[in-house]
């Protein structure tokens, strides 16, 4: 296959696959332009490219934040070692997988996002409202999409707690207790280093058990931001040039009216042959009578 047929097949499969498989796809593809870019520069004796990491992590300083505000998004998608980003890419397709079997793609991307959201929301203020964080809160910076795949490990363990799974060298797991080991060690480790990874999962965690809180209530409270994102993707999207228009089908009423007035023409058309023969009849009066004849 050559390299154009697998750029293909990846597109096809993008379009054609599931909101999960699009999720893993643009966290590969980050990852790899990532990477990319680091051998490119390495390759040129430039170092490596942390300009595109500082333009798409999150900081936790604010006065960075405000010319920076896609990337409490950005960082979502972003992983610089491949361990963390193999382990995050894992988890999304296990719980994803579960998650679809019960709700639709687009409440998985909509928690996807939102859960990434509350995670680096809770990060940003945590850095600038803990005295502890006030000395590295200028040089601190988030990324990862852990925050929003703990968020659907929540939200599907809350929502059928009793599912299990089977680990390797633990056996049968319920996801409940998956999901409350995974929100404990984030706590435990928190004073251990990356205290600013295990705040954004916590936030990411949150969101997502309230998500499927509020669900089971009957209210969905991603449902705004759903839309807004349904109307974003409708004003990016190419418009076709192809115009489509549309003829009224004649009714009834129509139809009558038409067929009077066509005999009243046709009679005056006739007793005018009656009156001075054919030969008086204009061009475009013959025609008339030519396609009555035909039509009768």
């Amino acid at each position: 296959m050559t390299g154009i047929g697998i750029i293909d097949e990846i597109k096809k499969t993008f379009k054609e696959g599931s909101m999960l498989t699009r999720l893993i796809y643009i966290n590969l593809g980050v990852f790899i332009v990532v990477k990319v870019f680091d051998a490119v520069f390495y390759l040129l004796g430039l170092g490596d490219a942390n300009f595109l990491i500082e333009w798409l992590a999150v900081p936790a300083d604010l006065s960075q934040l405000i010319y920076k505000p896609w990337t409490v998004f950005s960082y979502m998608f972003l992983h610089q070692g491949f361990i963390h980003m193999l382990f995050n890419i894992l988890w999304l397709f296990w719980l994803g997988k579960i998650f679809l079997e019960y709700l639709t793609g687009k409440q998985l991307l909509n928690v996807y996002l939102l859960g990434g959201l509350s995670g680096a929301m809770l990060y940003i203020l945590s850095f600038n409202v803990f005295p502890v964080f006030s000395d590295v809160v200028p040089f601190s910076y988030a990324l990862g999409a852990s925050a929003a795949v703990l968020a659907i490990v929540v939200a599907t363990a809350v929502y059928v707690p009793n599912y299990t799974i089977y680990l390797m060298f633990l056996g049968p797991v319920k996801l409940k207790y998956l999901a409350m080991v995974s929100i404990a060690l984030d706590v435990i480790f928190l004073t251990e280093g990356n205290a600013g990874g295990h705040i954004a999962h916590v936030g990411g965690a949150a969101f997502g058990y309230l998500y499927i809180r509020q669900l089971k209530q009957g209210k969905d409270i991603a449902k705004g931001f759903g839309k807004t994102l349904d109307g974003f993707a409708s004003w990016v999207k190419p418009k076709s040039n192809l115009k489509v228009s549309y003829k009224r089908g004649e009714t009834d009423i129509d139809y009558n009216a038409r067929k009077n007035t066509d005999q009243k023409t046709i009679d005056q058309i006739l007793e005018k042959i009656a009156k001075s023969g054919y030969e008086s009849l204009s061009k475009g009066e013959k025609e008339i009578l030519f396609r009555q004849s035909r039509n009768n």
